[in-house]
């Protein structure tokens, strides 16, 4: 064995070993349980950053620590290779995306080899390549004919930068998610996939997420938004026409004193064409519109509203009310319209006082009287007032006679609404997953036939920022022909958001190389769900969601035997580095390339799983990195030291008390690591206890001349065991050091013996009036009394009372005796 440790030469020696053995490989085998351990997938951007190490280092230590505790581990990596970066490279420097993207893959690949990962990379998807996107286009055609799948003219997110059309969840506080551009308004013909049939199970089943964080399940809960209220229909005066308006609050229907449109509301153009008030209308339309809908509906802009010299009925008081168009509502929540309200919301209240409109009380506290001028609206619960028969009525109690009152007189139902809408998945650009879509003049909208996928990403295009998807200006992809009549047609030129790519890809890594189906029934039945999947918090209400959605339709389709597909979630905390989170223009990118060549990968991943607890911000510290490559160093020493120094000698039977200890310390290592894996994943407090365990072992070696050698071997190769799932090179070298041809990682998980981490003695402190005058070693098993005695026996505390009284003494067991004197 080399005296000094060689991490270059060792890793990249073990990863070709391991390479050539197939030691990662899995296939399916039902004599083991198995376990399906899963980090979310990158995008190639070309580079690995601390933030990838993090999550996979992660789901490495689980991996391996599964398959070492008997488990059949599936765990596999690939690519979110489709999306806008690739293009804007096109466009930017005139490399075609997929050249950009399989170069960035490439390269990504060689950097998570040389961390030592344990994929199987035989199982290694790409969701921009065709044997990936003809399986997307094929789940796209059984949304479609299961009618989850539709088109519709609407306003759309739109991405001044990007020149692409977003869905709400890609919105963060009005800006594009991905470039931070303010998003606006476009009106465009987009096709949807119908999540929202979905939204009560996916609400429902979240209480079955028992391995979720709960953050991330109300994230999902407030996202989908469920509300019970009821429909109600207003008349528009003079008119055939009604507004129906949906409320959480038909208890105060009787105080609606205005109703408000949202500028986009189809009957805004109707009701004021020819009038008086059209060209003002047609004014406020369009600035409402150049507005996101963060800035709409902030409690901080501005309500500003027009009337538009129209009234409507209100059902139950008969009385005429203005109609306004205002720029808080919005077309895509709700119905689009709101009934006016002011005594009994803030927001109508604030709108109603501007406009000088009426405030009308509806509720009051119990035993009061309305106030003669309201100062701001009244929002809790009280007693109905002005409400004709519900006059007295705690208003909880009337609100839902005043839903069944509507019902009967057939002007209103109640109903449950969800603020989730439907999922907008066309984006007008070139690197996605064509939509398989044909549009004939005769036969109308047709869907490519299955026996015709994939519909193929053509190369002939220009790469123009247009704001028009390149395929459009493509003759060879856009003419085709009609698969129902054979006459002339053009294709869908929009392509999917690669969100669509990632609602499914962990399906398909069960047979990755099914070519007649998108995965195999067999293998997906075997392996999923996903036991552990592991990825940042700021997918909880898009990838997270919409996989959920795709495992609830695959399961109604009879495709797939389970309704969620991740068991066990946990979310990593970000990497910083001087309290920010690393990024190119704060200057504060710390390469994972340069820490591997400067310390080995094993140090890398040694730092980042013990700096922090995995769902913690971990703050970069090049100290820190330098504290885990001293510590492999130690561990490096140690096993040469006793390599170097083996005796061969027969083991000595009888322990010394030195020797109880160390085997105590090596099984109560064994304890807590394995609890710390496997119940809380606390990886930074299990190295924290192997490197307890080192030091114990050098002081057991410093300090005892003869050891048993027993004790010593089982520590020795305890302690490489407990260390491969975090450093899975060292531990492989030094596995073999011990004199042991096997890989370490294929070797059981250590365990320990409970009546080994009994402690035979513990040192007690010994106090005279509360100072500490000695320490001694004393029976661990001893009681306050038995303590106490064992203590006053002692020659050296007799010595320490002579000539005092003893008033009281305290034994707290395994700690102290306090001796109380005068």
């Amino acid at each position: 064995m080399k005296e000094k440790y060689s991490f270059k030469e060792i890793e990249t020696k073990w990863q070709k070993i391991w390479d050539d053995m197939g030691l990662h490989k899995v296939k399916d085998n039902r004599s083991k349980p198995k376990y399906y351990a899963l980090e979310m997938f990158p995008y190639p951007s070309g580079n690995l950053h601390m933030g990838h190490v993090r999550n996979y280092s992660i789901g490495d230590v689980v991996a391996r620590f599964k398959t070492m505790q008997g488990y059949n581990v599936l765990h596999p990596m690939g690519w979110d290779a489709f999306g806008l970066p690739a293009e804007n490279a096109a466009i930017k420097h005139g490399v075609p995306p997929a050249r950009w993207t399989l170069s960035n893959i490439e390269n990504m690949r060689n950097q998570l080899k040389r961390l030592g990962f344990s994929y199987d990379w035989e199982r290694e998807v790409t969701t921009c390549l065709p044997d990936y996107y003809k399986w997307t286009q094929w789940l796209f055609l059984l949304f479609y004919k299961r009618g989850l799948a539709y088109k519709k003219k609407s306003a759309v997110n739109w991405c001044p930068d990007c020149m692409t059309v977003l869905a709400n969840e890609q919105v963060v506080n009005g800006a594009c998610e991905r470039c931070g551009a303010q998003v606006g308004k476009k009106e465009l013909a987009q096709w949807f996939f119908k999540i929202t049939d979905y939204a009560d199970r996916l609400l429902k089943d979240i209480e079955l997420l028992k391995g979720w964080p709960d953050k991330v399940k109300i994230m999902q809960e407030n996202w989908i938004g469920r509300s019970e209220g009821a429909e109600v229909r207003f008349k528009v005066a003079e008119t055939d026409d009604e507004i129906t308006v949906y409320t959480t609050r038909p208890d105060t229907i009787y105080g609606v004193t205005f109703m408000v449109l949202a500028p986009e509301h189809p009957l805004v153009e109707k009701l004021t064409r020819g009038t008086a008030y059209e060209a003002a209308a047609t004014e406020f339309v369009q600035k409402a519109q150049a507005l996101n809908e963060i800035a709409r509906t902030s409690g901080d802009n501005e309500k500003e509203g027009l009337f538009i010299g129209v009234h409507v009925i209100n059902p139950l008081t008969g009385e005429k009310i203005p109609l306004y168009i205002a720029n808080y509502v919005l077309m895509d929540y709700g119905t689009g319209a709101v009934m006016g309200v002011p005594a009994h919301d803030q927001r109508d209240f604030d709108f109603a006082t501007k406009y000088n409109l009426p405030i009308r009380p509806v509720i009051v506290p119990e035993g009061t009287e309305p106030p003669a001028v309201m100062e701001e609206a009244f929002e809790a619960q009280g007693i109905m007032i002005n409400s004709g028969p519900f006059n007295g009525l705690p208003n909880e109690e009337a609100l839902n006679k005043i839903i069944k009152y509507l019902e009967e007189k057939g002007i209103g139902r109640g109903t449950v609404n969800f603020r989730l809408r439907d999922w907008l998945i066309s984006r007008q650009r070139y690197w996605g997953a064509p939509i398989p879509i044909i549009y004939c003049d005769k036969c109308g909208t047709v869907p490519v036939p299955e026996e015709q996928l994939p519909v193929m990403l053509p190369d002939d295009v220009e790469f123009k920022p247009t704001g028009q998807s390149p395929l459009a200006e493509c003759p060879s992809f856009l003419n085709t022909t009609c698969p129902t009549c054979g006459g002339p047609a053009k294709r869908e030129t929009d392509t999917m958001d690669t969100f669509i790519c990632s609602s499914w890809y962990f399906l398909r890594y069960c047979s990755p190389h099914a070519a007649e189906v998108a995965f195999e029934r067999a293998a997906v039945d075997y392996w999923m769900p996903v036991e552990q999947y592991i990825g940042g918090v700021e997918h909880a209400i898009l990838h997270l969601l919409y996989s959920r959605f795709f495992a609830k339709v695959l399961y109604d389709a009879g495709l797939v035997g389970f309704e969620e597909p991740f068991t066990n979630l946990l979310t990593q905390g970000m990497v910083l580095k001087d309290g920010a989170k690393m990024s190119k223009s704060k200057g504060n990118v710390v390469s994972p390339e340069e820490i591997v060549a400067k310390y080995g990968a094993d140090t890398a991943r040694l730092f980042i799983l013990f700096a922090a607890p995995p769902e913690r911000d971990l703050e970069w510290s090049d100290q820190g990195v330098e504290g885990a490559f001293r510590f492999l160093n130690r561990v490096w020493r140690l096993v040469y030291n006793y390599v170097s120094g083996l005796d061969d000698t027969a083991h000595v039977e009888e322990m010394s008390p030195a020797d109880r200890e160390m085997r105590r310390i090596t099984h109560v290592t064994i304890k807590r690591v394995t609890d710390d894996i496997s119940q809380r994943f606390n990886f930074n407090t299990a190295i924290s206890a192997i490197m307890e365990m080192v030091n114990a072992l050098y002081q057991y070696r410093d300090k005892n001349e003869k050891r048993n050698s027993a004790v010593e071997a089982e520590a020795m190769n305890s302690l490489v065991l407990l260390l491969a799932p975090f450093a899975p090179h060292i531990a492989e070298e030094l596995w073999h050091e011990l004199g042991f041809t096997d890989s370490v990682h294929t070797q059981p998980w250590p365990k320990y013996d409970p009546a080994a981490t009994v402690q035979d003695e513990v040192e007690i402190v010994i106090q005279v009036n509360g100072k500490v005058k000695e320490r001694m070693m004393a029976p661990a098993s001893l009681d306050a009394g038995g303590l106490q005695q064992f203590a006053m026996d002692q020659e050296s505390v007799q010595k320490l009372i002579e000539g005092k009284q003893v008033v009281k003494v305290v034994a707290v067991p395994k700690k102290l005796v306090n001796i109380v004197v005068k």
